[in-house]
C-alpha cells in the first residue's frame, strides 16, 4: 500500500491491534503520519492520538471507511447540532422554538387549540426566533 494521500483512512490488519481507524494527516517520502479517528468499534472518537509510521509499516494496514460518513452519523450530527444551537442560542430562541412547535402541533390536530391560538403561537414563536437571531 504505497499510494497514500492525506485524508485517506486506514485500519491495522495486525490481529493484536484493535480495529481503530486512522486518518492520514501527513505524508513524507519515508513515513506517514496518522491520526486516530475511531475507537475499536469503528465509532468516531476524538483521541488526539498521532502515530508516525514508516512506509514499510503500511503493509500492515488496509483501507477503511471514513467513520464520519453514513446516514446514521449525519442524523446524529444534525440532532446534536440542533440541541447545541438551542443551548447556546439563549432563552429567547428556546422559547421561540417551543412556541412554534406547540403552534404546529395544534395546527396538525395533535393539540386541541383554536385557529387563533395556533396562529398566535406560531407567529410569536417565529418572532422570538427572529429577534434572538438579530439581537443574539
Amino acid at each position: 500500500m504505497q499510494d497514500i494521500a492525506v485524508y485517506d483512512h486506514l485500519r491495522s490488519t495486525d490481529p493484536d491491534d484493535d480495529d481503530a481507524i486512522y486518518r492520514v494527516v501527513g505524508t513524507r517520502p519515508d513515513s506517514v503520519t496518522l491520526l486516530r479517528v475511531s475507537d475499536g468499534d469503528g465509532r468516531r472518537a476524538n483521541t488526539g492520538e498521532v502515530l508516525t509510521i514508516s512506509r514499510e509499516a503500511l503493509d500492515s494496514f488496509e483501507s477503511a471507511a471514513n467513520p464520519d460518513g453514513g446516514a446514521l452519523t449525519t442524523l446524529r450530527s444534525m440532532v446534536s447540532g440542533g440541541y447545541w444551537a438551542l443551548r447556546t442560542g439563549g432563552p429567547l430562541l428556546t422559547v421561540g422554538v417551543v412556541l412554534a412547535v406547540l403552534g404546529t402541533l395544534g395546527n396538525v390536530g395533535l393539540l386541541p387549540l383554536s385557529a387563533l391560538a395556533v396562529s398566535g403561537l406560531i407567529f410569536l414563536g417565529f418572532g422570538c426566533i427572529v429577534v434572538s437571531l438579530v439581537v443574539g
